[in-house]
């Protein structure tokens, strides 16, 4: 068994909470307590505010960009080598099956050595004013950046942006979630490990009332970057507006797979399963919306259901299809959903509580038929394996009912008919669109969403303006 790392980590050090606080962290497979970690504060995250402004300040600063891409490259290799005991720990802590979590650990190195190799590719232009002026910009670190990440993929999301936060200078402190803050706090390993300058990355874990407010009001943090709900990325707006700095949110999503008549509906039905359970549908692009036309709606059905009945559940550490939902909270939430899907006139054709294992988070494959626009089940974001099944007629309504949510993440099209799939793709109000696969892309696919899913874009290189400003500088020739 891995050590587990349960106190915060700031200015290189391992720590515990000032008042002295600690929480516990739960394997949801078994319901068995992990570890009891620091609790971090306001005084806490002060703390590590003020060590990651030193370090960007002092030894950071004086790192040449081909060093901090060689850097970021060394702990690739380090956690590329470490990647079973990193993905066994992310199991035990999320519950998510173990092959999942080698795959999401894979994921970490592509975007370390992604923006390890963009590191000294970060630069400005000139303008031509003519012969008397020289003109040109330098993109620079905009400093200290706060990251705030969700349990659903606990290090992948940390990896996200902070792989290009460092590639571009800048230093981090990171507020992983409550639920999931043991690989965070077991990546600050390979910081130590690599010599690392210190302060560079700082890990405070704790609840959104204390270490997240604290951490998004903190006027000594220059951008915030935030995965979870749209109330706390308000919240979070209107912190960052007091100070006026950047922020970049990523807010959840409702988002629709439509399946049209044309289309081969054994991928289809897999692809669609593949959308709405991967994660215990625990994805802020889960495909929650099955929008298919009206003629292969029955035997598209039939096949999502056949799928559905296949998926074996279990511990994650038994490396199921499918594992349990992330904590005892969650899963009430899940079941409040499926309860009001049955009271609002859905028909549930499958799923609900689970009855295997006997402990444990677990939920079912669940689908829902009979679906209305009207209903929250298919307007709010459940984050569980629920899919909601709505019919259309004509690829007007399709795009209508596509596009009838505050959401505006992903997508799902499947057709044989590449002139409507490139025509949908335009109509519908979504910031990623994927094509007859769910679930694809890669590290160079800049994603966020449109609406209430966010502001920015996350991956590729796109990612690195959020954590750059632009500084133009004029000079008279004489």
């Amino acid at each position: 068994m891995t050590e587990i790392r349960n106190r915060l980590f700031i200015a290189n050090e391992w720590t515990p909470a000032r008042d002295g606080r600690t929480f516990e962290t739960v394997d949801p497979s078994t319901e068995e307590v992990l570890a009891a970690v620091a609790r971090g504060g306001p005084e806490d995250v002060d703390d590590a505010v003020s060590a990651a402004r030193e370090a960007f300040e002092g030894p950071w600063r004086r790192v040449t960009p081909v060093e901090r891409g060689r850097l970021l490259y060394r702990v690739a290799r380090e956690l590329e080598a470490r990647l079973d005991e990193f993905a066994r720990l992310e199991t035990l802590d999320t519950g998510k099956p173990l092959a999942h979590a080698r795959g999401e650990i894979s994921g970490c190195v592509g975007y370390l050595d992604y923006y390890a190799g963009a590191a000294d590719k970060i630069h400005g232009e000139t303008i031509p004013l003519g012969p008397d002026y020289l003109n040109y910009t330098v993109r620079e670190p905009v400093g200290v950046t706060a990251h705030i990440v969700p349990w659903n993929m606990p290090l992948s999301m940390v990896c996200r942006s902070l792989a290009p936060a460092l590639a571009a200078g800048n230093t981090a402190v990171v507020k992983p979630a409550e639920q999931t803050p043991l690989t965070a706090l077991k990546f600050a390993e390979l910081f130590l490990d690599l010599g690392f300058p210190p302060s560079v990355y700082n890990v405070v874990p704790g609840f959104g009332e204390d270490a997240g407010r604290a951490l998004s009001e903190h006027p000594g943090i220059d951008s915030i970057t935030f995965t979870g709900s749209v109330e706390t990325g308000r919240a979070i707006l209107r912190a960052a507006a007091e100070h006026v700095r950047p922020v970049v949110l990523e807010l959840g999503g409702k988002s629709p797979q439509i399946v049209f008549a044309d289309t081969d509906l054994d991928l289809a039905a897999s692809e669609v399963a593949k959308g709405i359970y991967s994660n215990t549908g625990q994805y802020c692009d889960a495909g929650s919306r099955l929008v298919v036309e009206e003629g292969v709606r029955e035997p598209l059905l039939e096949k999502v259901i056949e799928h559905s009945r296949r998926i074996k559940l279990g511990a994650g550490l038994d490396d199921p299809d499918m594992g349990p939902l992330v904590s005892s909270e969650h899963l009430e939430r899940v079941l409040g959903y499926i309860d009001t899907g049955q009271r609002e006139g859905a028909e549930m054709l499958i799923g609900g509580r689970a009855e295997e294992p006997e402990r444990g988070y677990f939920v079912s494959p669940t689908v829902f038929d009979g679906v209305e626009s009207g209903m929250r089940v298919a307007r709010e974001e459940i984050f569980g394996p629920v899919l909601c099944v709505m019919p259309f007629s004509h690829d007007e309504e399709a795009a209508e009912i596509a596009n009838d949510t505050s959401y505006g993440l992903a997508a799902g099209i499947f057709t044989e008919d590449i002139d409507r799939a490139l025509r949908f793709a335009n109509d519908v109000e979504a910031g990623y669109v994927m094509i007859n696969e769910y679930h694809t892309g890669g590290v160079g696919s800049p994603f966020g969403g449109f609406k209430q899913s966010g502001i920015g874009r996350e991956k590729g290189l796109v990612a690195l303006d959020n954590y750059t400003q632009i500084k133009t500088v004029v000079v008279r020739v004489r």
